[in-house]
């Protein structure tokens, strides 16, 4: 990303002080649908990022521009109040508005001040976008006029934004690993209690690829369905255990006690989530020991039960996880929350160039669509430049 051009572009629109900001996407090595059960994932910040430029221009409004914006289809200025009553038109800026008023409701005084973004967060791939935007915009505000948000706080208020402006009911992760990234580690966040901790990755004879099916997310009703599934097998779960009240808190033995008292779908998908949790916790281990062979078979077990258990694979994914197989990947699963996106796939530095050049011909062959191709590194989370 040539950083130089946003700031130009700043410059020739709102003059010289501008001060540049970076925030992150993420990946999630492992540990899917486990976040709304209490369980654990895996994040890490990567080196596709959101830019923007920043500085107060002693008014009470707002002037942004996002060049990376279709003027076609979508206005790339925006300008709008300080006042709940301002909310902009443009998506876009709706993150930046939400930001702005999640942060008064905190007691934040923010007056207006001139922005342009930027960034190469592929839209569309499963690498949060939206949440790198949010603490991007986040961060730069906090640092410009001294508000005095820790990370944490500027995470949550990320959320905030997603849930009261954007109207997306996210969980934490996104956000959490775009602010707390860290170079060369990936973040093991409990869902249930918001602690974390840093696990290494660094795995050198490795690449980290993304291969993007260009199927779009068809989550909505999907999504909610598998999640009431957990919710009816916790309730069942409860009758006898009480102390259980999300899937986290079950075993695979309180699981049994209930056969015939849920559905054999919802019993399959808990099933799933029990046992995502636990590789999880395995894979964390693993890769305090450097064992990233070991990592790949856990990503491997990972789709496998996203396809078969919790069925929110489809064919075009299957299809890369099988083919990556073929290819002596060492580990490849589905991203994110399923029905087209990504695979995320471990491979060996010397397997890489062959692997790219047969799996895009032979997903173009099959499906007559060309896959993108992302490779991505482990980074640093929000920052000032």
């Amino acid at each position: 990303m040539d950083i130089s051009k946003i700031k130009e572009q700043f410059q020739s629109l709102y003059g010289t002080g501008g001060v540049t900001y970076t925030s992150p996407g993420r990946i999630n090595l492992i540990g899917e649908h486990t976040d709304y059960n209490g369980g654990f994932v895996l994040p890490g910040a990567i080196d596709k990022a959101l830019y923007c430029v920043i500085k107060p221009n002693g008014t009470t409004k707002v002037r942004a521009y996002a060049p990376d914006e279709n003027p076609q289809t979508v206005a790339v200025k925006s300008e709008f109040g300080v006042e709940e009553a301002d909310k902009p038109q443009e998506r876009w800026a709706q993150y930046i508005f939400g930001m702005v008023r999640e942060m008064i409701k905190k007691g934040a005084k923010i007056p207006g001040f001139d922005i342009v973004i930027s960034g190469d967060v592929p839209l569309g791939a499963g690498m949060s976008s939206s949440a790198a935007l949010e603490s991007c915009v986040g961060f730069a505000l906090n640092d410009t006029f001294g508000l005095g948000f820790d990370r944490f706080e500027l995470a949550l208020t990320g959320q905030a934004t997603e849930h009261n402006y954007v109207g997306v009911k996210c969980g934490i992760m996104d956000q959490f690993a775009s602010c707390f990234g860290k170079e060369g580690s990936l973040i093991r966040l409990d869902c249930r209690s918001l602690e974390y901790e840093y696990f290494p990755f660094d795995p050198k004879g490795y690449r980290l690829v993304l291969i993007n099916t260009c199927v779009a997310h068809m989550l909505g009703g999907e999504y909610n369905e598998r999640r009431e599934s957990c919710e009816r097998v916790v309730a069942a779960i409860a009758q006898k255990h009480p102390e259980v009240k999300l899937l986290r808190d079950a075993s695979l033995d309180m699981l049994k006690e209930v056969v015939g008292k849920v559905s054999g779908v919802d019993y399959i998908r808990a099933e799933f989530v029990i046992e995502e949790i636990q590789r999880l916790l395995d894979t964390c281990e693993y890769l305090k020991k450097g064992d990233y062979e070991a990592a790949g078979r856990k990503m491997y077990e990972t789709h496998t039960g996203l396809s078969l258990k919790y069925t929110v694979s489809c064919p075009e994914l299957d299809f890369l996880n099988e083919f990556a197989k073929k290819c002596g990947v060492s580990g490849s699963r589905v991203m994110g929350g399923g029905f087209g996106g990504c695979t995320i796939n471990l491979v060996k530095d010397d397997l890489y160039g062959s692997f790219i050049e047969k799996t895009t011909a032979a997903y173009k062959e099959q499906f007559n669509i060309q896959p993108k191709v992302y490779d991505v590194v482990i980074k640093d989370g929000a920052r000032k430049l």
